[in-house]
């Protein structure tokens, strides 16, 4: 249909007609030709008269298509010809061009995800407002060059790109027409640079001060209180606390340090929750004590299986349960528990630690697992904590596939759920069967 259409156009244009004129021009040539047989006196008259209409009704159009052909160049030369367009939609990233005057002309699927759906057409003001980009952007118009800037987008979620503004080469002794606007998320990147920044930092903190503590108790005991028995016995109980104090952090550090080089390996044996519950419960007992708080279980009677690693389990429901009866001492109960339940269509299982204590502002909550964070420094410290567990027990967690899920409300007490798909009866008889040959193997 195209092709008829535009061979038709062309049939016409080449009699100095448009298109849109056929009609009328049909009805003319209808209307003189009755008049010539109703009258044919004046035949002559009559054609003498189309002919002036003729000439009248066309002279216009052929204005107009000369103006057409006229403003052509300069239309083709607002917008990106197919090349372009291919070569943008084949990046991957983020890219959309813009012409001289800051136009959006073409952007890719990738920047619509981005960045919403933007209006050809529109100036790209209306959405990067960012000052340094508008600026990179007028530089590289100005001087025909290439040039960078950095975005930093505050919105629901923090995102950080780096921006190129790329002249697109025009024919030989033109300026460039187009400008490629190319963006690279770099938020991953720069998300892993402030935490590694910030675990030196926080590191190096945590360690300087039971550093300087024995530093200084040494050397008092070196001078002034070198024959103070009391003195020497109250500074030497604090320099075991300090020192204990170094060894556990340094524990935690090589611990995360080997959970992280191999959260990428999978876990496929079967674990028994409840088992892993109920030798928590006895690891716990002599501190639980200690503490005044008692440990409660609410374990199904049948075995509940998960997909994991039996010590890493066991380190993961040890600190969580070590944490619930220091820091919700006060409620004087902690409640270990095993259920089943449905998540979208999918079967898990969650093991939850609850205790009964001051509970959790909802301030903190989200930054729990971060390293070194903690809800109240002194409080932790004096009950010798290392900022580190919960960080611990979230990279666990992610080898196993699972999540850990924090309900808290102040004077309340605190939940901390750790929620793992369901592990599948197949596998079970498998492991199963895999244990009971090496027994008779033995």
């Amino acid at each position: 249909m195209d092709d008829r259409k535009a061979s038709q156009e062309g049939r016409w244009s080449r009699f100095g007609a448009h298109p849109r004129s056929q009609r009328l021009l049909a009805l003319i040539v209808l209307g003189l030709g009755l008049l010539a047989w109703r009258f044919p006196e004046a035949t002559a008259w009559l054609a003498a008269f189309g002919a002036l209409l003729l000439v009248l009704l066309f002279w216009p159009l052929r204005g107009d298509r000369a103006a057409a052909k006229k403003e052509a160049p300069r239309s083709a030369a607002e917008w990106p010809d197919a090349g372009m367009k291919a070569v943008v939609e084949a990046i991957g990233e983020p890219a959309m061009i813009v012409d001289r005057a800051t136009y959006l002309r073409y952007r890719n699927p990738a920047c619509t995800i981005a960045f919403g759906s933007m209006a050809l057409g529109d100036s790209v003001s209306l959405r990067l407002r960012s000052p340094t980009v508008l600026a990179a952007l007028e530089r590289a118009i100005d001087g025909n060059t290439p040039t960078e800037a950095v975005l930093e987008e505050r919105r629901s979620v923090d995102r950080i790109w780096d921006v190129a503004v790329l002249p697109i080469p025009a024919p030989a002794g033109e300026s460039p027409r187009f400008f490629l606007v190319l963006f690279r998320d770099r938020t991953a990147e720069r998300r892993t640079e402030q935490m590694r920044t910030d675990f030196v930092a926080n590191a190096s903190h945590e360690l300087r001060t039971p550093l300087a503590s024995l530093a200084g108790f040494i050397e008092t005991l070196q001078g002034p209180a070198r024959d103070d028995a009391a003195a020497r016995e109250k500074f030497l109980a604090i320099m075991r606390d300090q020192a204990a104090r170094m060894s556990r952090l340094i524990d935690d550090l090589l611990s995360l340090s080997r959970i992280e080089m191999k959260r990428h390996l999978p876990v496929k044996t079967p674990v028994d929750l409840t088992d892993i519950f109920r030798t928590v419960e006895d690891q716990i007992t002599p501190l639980a004590e200690e503490l005044g708080v008692s440990i409660e279980l609410d374990l199904p009677q049948t075995p509940v299986f998960v997909a994991g690693e039996e010590d890493e389990l066991l380190q993961v429901f040890s600190n969580l349960v070590e944490n619930a009866c220091k820091y919700g001492q006060s409620g004087g109960r902690v409640t270990l528990r095993v259920s089943q339940a449905d998540e979208r269509g999918r079967s898990v299982v969650d093991g939850s630690v609850t205790d009964y204590g001051p509970g959790i502002a909802p301030e903190h909550v989200p930054r729990l697992t971060e390293r070194f964070y903690r809800v109240d420094v002194a409080n932790s410290r004096s009950k010798r904590g290392t900022g580190l567990g919960l960080s611990i027990v979230r990279n666990i967690l992610l080898r196993h596939k699972a999540r850990l899920l924090v309900h808290s409300a102040v004077d309340e007490g605190s939940t901390f759920t750790a929620r793992f798909p369901a592990c599948d009866a197949r596998s079970v008889e498998i492991e199963n069967s895999y244990q009971k040959q090496k027994l008779e193997v033995s």
